[in-house]
């Protein structure tokens, strides 16, 4: 049952942020374009429920010059989008499609996954989210370990009402800036 109700507030309530975020949305596209060129909105696979392999949508935030570090490939727009994590917005289709939830454990990267240990590989038994109990509780200003410990709660305590809990500190976390780094290794857990 939980399962069925958490689908029908995922997908009712992505269709209603796509609409109310379509001004936004048309915005980063042109200035993306404008700024860095085409494509304004890029995929890659991530890891996803059972470990199974998705693309995941996002808006790019970095030039494309595999001769500049990380850092100064991400542009000032780059920068702003991903404080204000807009650029996780097309991230709501993956989650219309089935293959994200709006609050899960965010999806890694597929070669983090033999780093991963018995007990760490279990934040793939539910499908991954744009938010998720570590974002509200230090986002990306955590370390691995650290992530993996509240990932595995959300895992454990799975519910709508903590669903619901996640989605409304999410607002002021969002809003706040609240946990937000561009550096060291929670930049390289987290998305890039």
């Amino acid at each position: 049952m939980t399962l069925k109700v958490l689908r029908i507030l995922d997908v009712a309530l992505s269709i209603i942020l796509l609409v109310l975020a379509a001004p936004i949305l048309i915005i980063t596209y042109v200035v993306i374009v404008v700024t860095m060129g085409s494509p304004a909105i890029f995929s890659h696979y991530r890891l996803g429920l059972g470990n199974d392999k998705f693309l995941l949508y996002k808006f790019r935030s970095m030039i494309d010059d595999p001769s500049l570090t990380d850092e100064e490939r991400i542009t000032r727009f780059g920068k702003f989008i991903r404080k204000t994590s807009i650029d996780e917005l097309p991230q709501l289709i993956n989650v219309i499609m089935g293959d994200m939830s709006l609050v899960g454990p965010r999806p890694l990267l597929p070669e983090y996954k033999d780093h991963f240990t018995l007990e760490q590989l279990r934040r793939h038994n539910v499908k991954p989210g744009i938010t998720g109990w570590a974002q509200v509780n230090g986002r990306n200003s955590l370390s691995w370990e650290e992530k993996f410990i509240l990932d595995l709660y959300y895992v454990d305590n799975y519910s709508v009402s903590l669903y619901i809990k996640i989605l409304y500190r999410t607002f002021f976390v969002v809003l706040l800036s609240k946990g937000f780094s561009l550096s060291g290794e929670a930049k390289r857990f987290d998305e890039r």
